[in-house]
This record gives structure tokens, C-alpha cells and sequence, in this order.
């Protein structure tokens, strides 16, 4: 059964396996948990210890809010766990003027019908330090 929470107590490198799908330098199981400690607020999904899916938030603490990160395993997709990762983030940013994230297109269906709102968005990309900045 899968279980969320915004607790990152009991969670370890060895709980994060499989993340990060298709990135040629992915961040290591130790940086991504770093990733997770240093993020605003989080989301996770477990089954047992293991982490399912995550969704991470940066925030200013007064004003705006950006999601960076949301990823659910392979066997664990189309089970509505994005969705829910998505929907109890939200709910802690809900007090934010402004929550703002960018994405694929072929994802903009999925965050519009999370009443989010198609905007244009300008990024920058420093593939050197794909797998994490150096400790």
C-alpha cells in the first residue's frame, strides 16, 4: 500500500533507487536525498520503506514557490501517485502568491488539470552538473 508523507525521517540512500529515469549523469542516491533535505518542502510516496515518487518545492517563504522536481517509478505509474504527490504539495504552497514550475509539453495536460495555468517559461541548463553540484 502506498503511503505519503512529508517526512523524510527513516529515509535513506538505499530508499531511492530507480529515480531520475533517462538522464544521462542522474543524481546518486546520496545526492538525491540531499536534493530532498535541502528542498523547501517535500512530498514522498512509500511502499514499505521504499520511495515511489517525490515531489519537491522552493519557496522564498513569503511570496513564490517553484516545483522543480516530480518523479514516480515506473511500476508504480498511472496509479494516480503524481497526481496525489502533486495535489498534497499544492496544499502546503497554498498560502503562496504564486506556484510556478516548468515542464514538457506533453505534460501540460496532466498540471492544467491540476488548475494550473499554461504560461511561457525561459530556462537555463548547466549539463556539466547534471548529477548534482559537488559537495
Amino acid at each position: 500500500m502506498v503511503t505519503y508523507t512529508d517526512k523524510l525521517d527513516g529515509i535513506r540512500p538505499e530508499h531511492l533507487d530507480g529515480f531520475f529515469e533517462g538522464w544521462p549523469e542522474p543524481p546518486s542516491p546520496e545526492t538525491h536525498l540531499r536534493i530532498l533535505k535541502g528542498s523547501s518542502e517535500v512530498v514522498v510516496a512509500k511502499d514499505g520503506d521504499q520511495v515511489v515518487g517525490f515531489v519537491t518545492a522552493l519557496t522564498d517563504g513569503v511570496l513564490c514557490a517553484s516545483i522543480p522536481l516530480l518523479e514516480v517509478l515506473p511500476g508504480y505509474r498511472q496509479q494516480g501517485i503524481g497526481k496525489e504527490l502533486v495535489r498534497l504539495l499544492l496544499l502546503k504552497l497554498n498560502d503562496y502568491y504564486m506556484v510556478d514550475l516548468t515542464c514538457d509539453a506533453a505534460l501540460r495536460p496532466f498540471y492544467l488539470s491540476m488548475g494550473m495555468t499554461a504560461l511561457t517559461a525561459m530556462v537555463k541548463r548547466n549539463y556539466a552538473n547534471q548529477s548534482g553540484r559537488p559537495v
